[in-house]
């Protein structure tokens, strides 16, 4: 149509040219100019008309880009977003989660009354899942209990100086925690990791955060203490259980003297339903830099023994000894040479004290200066037992002191 329009337009101004030529002349043409004004006026309007068109195309266009472009940006936003949610999904509670497949395993190693994979009563979970710390300076602890009063989440961020005023004895006497059995009969586990017999107390007052680590502190609450087997205190070999994460940090501290760095260590009794026993606890060790970041899962329960975490009932045959006879040795392959009367201990009480120079020497390869039972030790001069490989214990119990 504009194109007609211009034809027309052009046409009524060659027609008015002329018009006005033969006018001047003296010749009109009749109509002529009539006809030229109404095809000038024609034009025009439909030129007009088509411009209008345009324009209003053009600005519907520029809506419909401007539009096109806005939701195009929205989606484009919208997928963004999306792949962001993608790249960071809702946070999920690994603990729980952690906290769940490693109670799903102590229950098949306790029910099957197991020393687990390793043999030593623990096993390595992965990298440390620590929570709560983010309020705890230096030095600080918190103990906690759950909604049964049984003792939970134990946490501590520990420093060297603690190590260093804690090590060579205990700091108090451990308290009687949840549930704590009425009866602890003397038994006998043999560990098929070492092949020696344990003898003597079925269940520990267990740290969950040790004296050897926290100090005086570590006794200031009883949920700082679980009922625990004696494999699940020490382990097969005496460094199991418990005392292999006692004992990684305490050679990282041996490793770092007077380190400013700290440890946040946390235990958490891992419970099946409303069982009043734990069937093992969850320890998470990391240190400020980086050092340790571990994850152990301890198991509860002792070789051949099958125990209800309930109660705390057990099928353990009671072990007796002749009042005359001490405890049988396990890893002693010639007869014991009988020390001279000179270099025999002392007794103050009920410990045995060794001489000036000598040591009781355990069948983990520890010594100790006094100890309660001397039948189960080897008494030999602290130089042959450091020649033999044995090294002195940072930590004693009831039985042995350092």
């Amino acid at each position: 149509m504009s194109s007609l329009g211009t034809v027309i337009l052009l046409l009524s101004i060659i027609l008015f040219v002329y018009w006005g030529i033969r006018r001047f002349k003296r010749h009109p043409i009749k109509h002529l100019g009539l006809m030229t004004l109404i095809l000038f006026i024609a034009g025009f309007v439909m030129v007009s008309s088509s411009g209008n068109s345009s324009a209003s195309k053009s600005a519907n266009d520029q809506s419909n880009s401007r539009s096109e472009f806005k939701n195009s940006s929205s989606a484009s936003s919208h997928h963004v977003k999306t792949k962001h949610h993608r790249v960071k999904p809702k946070a999920q509670p690994v603990a729980s989660q952690s906290h769940s497949s490693v109670l799903k395993k102590l229950v098949s190693y306790t029910d099957k009354q197991s020393a687990g994979p390793t043999g030593d009563y623990y096993w390595h979970v992965g990298k440390a899942c620590l929570t709560g710390f983010s309020h705890l300076k230096a030095g600080d602890y918190h103990f906690a209990s759950d909604s049964q009063q049984r003792p939970a989440m134990a946490r501590a961020k520990l420093t060297y100086q603690e190590y260093a005023a804690s090590k060579g004895g205990r700091q108090g006497d451990p308290l009687e925690p949840y549930a704590w059995p009425s009866n602890n009969p003397i038994v006998a586990i043999s560990y098929t990791a070492t092949g020696r017999t344990y003898h003597g107390y079925l269940w520990n007052r267990s740290h969950s955060i040790g004296d050897s680590l926290l100090g005086a502190k570590s006794y200031t609450s009883s949920n700082n203490f679980t009922t625990g087997t004696r494999p699940q205190n020490v382990g097969a070999d005496q460094d199991g259980g418990m005392r292999y994460g006692e004992e990684t940090v305490e050679d990282y501290w041996a490793s770092h003297p007077g380190t400013r760095h700290t440890v946040e260590y946390q235990t958490t009794p891992i419970y099946k339903g409303n069982e009043s026993i734990p069937r093992g606890s969850l320890v998470d060790i990391k240190s400020s830099d980086g050092a340790i970041n571990t994850e152990i899962a301890v198991i509860n329960d002792a070789e051949g023994i099958k125990i209800d975490y309930s109660t705390g009932d057990n099928n353990a045959k009671p072990y007796h000894r002749a009042a005359t006879t001490s405890y049988p040795k396990h890893t002693t392959t010639q007869p014991e040479k009988t020390a001279p009367a000179s270099t025999k201990g002392t007794t103050s009480g009920k410990w045995h004290v060794a001489k000036s120079g000598y040591v009781y020497v355990s069948d983990s390869h520890k010594f100790y200066t006094r100890v309660v039972n001397p039948g189960n030790y080897t008494y030999e001069s602290r130089s042959k037992a450091e020649s033999s490989g044995a090294t002195e214990a940072l930590r004693g119990n009831q039985y042995a002191q350092p």
